[in-house]
């Protein structure tokens, strides 16, 4: 096996002599036999692991503490469970994912409500089922004010996302801490928010939050973000006499995407975080909050792959030589969104020797390349080709572009795959369409 592969594959990924490879015991020639191609594979052993690292580094360091899960990176039933069952909280970006969440039996009072244009049947929604929004302009706080009015009854549990003008290295489209962002409140507005909040004291703020962005590898940004947040604490408490109980750093820990990528170790990225919530209270006089976290791609991103057929492939001398699959930008939108980078393999090629070769996708598109100058053994028709570190924003954004059957979604444990998405049909192509 290339070990340059060790960090980006699934913890259980293994190749044996003949270069097959096998996820949690399970041959991907096996799961491609009994599910088909293409197939998203989840390893449940890596994603269990992923998430004790986080709640063993914030016990260690600052036992005071909340997990969010961030469902946007994948949300279905089934995920949502098991982060149920690893006593994570929920945080959901839409009406729909808050359904799935409900549905999943997942505890309303440890979901929190995030999107920058939530509408008033989505606040409504969460309002009613009693999870905490999370509060992003001044519209949407009219929304909630004109819900409770109507509603004496009921009351809403807040977080206020502040926009905290942290810069990091990491792509345009998914910086959201700078100050042009479309997300949350500038801090020059903090207390006419507040203000506006005491007008209605069915509202209860509960905290502050920031998120600064995606694939994120720099540590310092999350130390600055902290420092930020905990200087509207002290203005909050000296001000408005609000103590707040929660503070909530959001997510973004990049992973492994390729060998150069060099995201920190969870636990060394935790402890920079409470050692700077802890600075700042001491220094401010302030009380220590709950530490909130929301971590989505680092807990799903490596422990996903998935299987593709090789089809045609077409070779242009001297210019490029095209292997194409049964998937593309339709299952897996990041690199033509993104310019994302990702590994793969050749199942039973792995040892063999390599060429230079670019990944193409099967759609209608000159861009869909899922990757571009790809090092990878001689494909040939029939072959399973493997894409690594997919957990995380591939079926999510999954999409029906050529009226394209979505793959389904298996989870591997222990010698074991279960089918927790059906891939789709035809049949579910056409369900709501009407005739003329």
């Amino acid at each position: 096996m290339q070990s340059s592969l060790n960090q980006i594959q699934p913890l259980t990924y293994k190749v044996d002599e003949q270069g097959e490879i096998s996820v949690a015991g399970i041959k991907l020639k096996d799961l491609a036999k009994d599910y088909s191609t293409a197939l998203y594979i989840l390893c449940q052993e890596t994603i269990e692991k992923r998430i004790q690292a986080y709640k063993s580094a914030l016990e260690k360091h600052y036992p005071d503490f909340m997990i969010y899960y961030a469902s946007k990176s994948l949300n279905c039933v089934a995920i949502a469970q098991l982060m149920q069952e690893q006593g994570l909280g929920l945080d959901v970006v839409s009406g729909g994912e808050l359904y799935t969440a409900l549905v999943a039996g997942f505890k309303a009072e440890n979901i929190i409500f995030h999107g920058n244009n939530k509408s008033a049947e989505e606040i409504a929604y969460a309002l009613e089922n009693r999870v905490t929004l999370m509060l992003d302009n001044f519209y949407e706080l009219s929304l909630i004010k004109n819900y409770l009015s109507a509603n004496p009854a009921s009351e809403a549990q807040v977080v206020l996302r502040l926009t905290p003008g942290i810069e990091c290295h990491t792509h345009e489209y998914i910086k959201t801490g700078r100050i042009d962002s479309k997300f949350g409140f500038n801090l020059e507005q903090i207390e006419e928010v507040i203000l506006k909040i005491q007008e209605c004291p069915q509202i209860k703020l509960k905290g502050l939050h920031a998120h600064i962005g995606s694939q994120i590898f720099e540590i310092q940004p999350f130390v600055d973000s902290c420092a930020v947040l905990m200087e509207k604490f002290k203005l909050i408490k000296d001000k408005f006499g609000i103590e707040l109980e929660e503070l909530n750093l959001g997510g973004g820990l990049g992973i492994l995407y390729e060998e150069q990528d060099d995201p920190p170790e969870i636990e060394k990225i935790i402890q920079a975080m409470a050692e700077a919530v802890e600075k700042n209270c001491t220094e401010l006089g302030l009380k220590k909050p709950r530490l909130a976290i929301e971590p989505g791609r680092s807990l799903l991103g490596p422990a996903g792959m998935t299987l593709y057929k090789v089809g045609n492939i077409k070779d242009i001398p001297g210019v490029r030589k095209y292997v194409a699959v049964d998937g593309g930008m339709a299952d897996n939108s990041r690199p033509i969104m993104y310019q994302a980078v990702y590994k793969a393999e050749i199942d039973g090629k792995v040892n063999q020797a390599k060429e230079t070769v670019t990944v193409a996708g099967k759609y209608c598109e000159s861009g869909d390349i899922l990757i571009r100058d790809a090092e990878l053994p001689a494909a040939e028709a029939g072959d399973l080709l493997v894409i690594f570190s997919t957990g995380a924003y591939n079926y999510s954004m999954a999409s029906n572009y050529n009226r394209a059957c979505r793959p389904a979604m298996v989870l591997v444990k222990d010698g074991k795959a279960s089918i927790i998405i059906e891939r789709e049909s035809f049949a579910d192509l056409v369900q709501r369409d009407k005739s003329l």
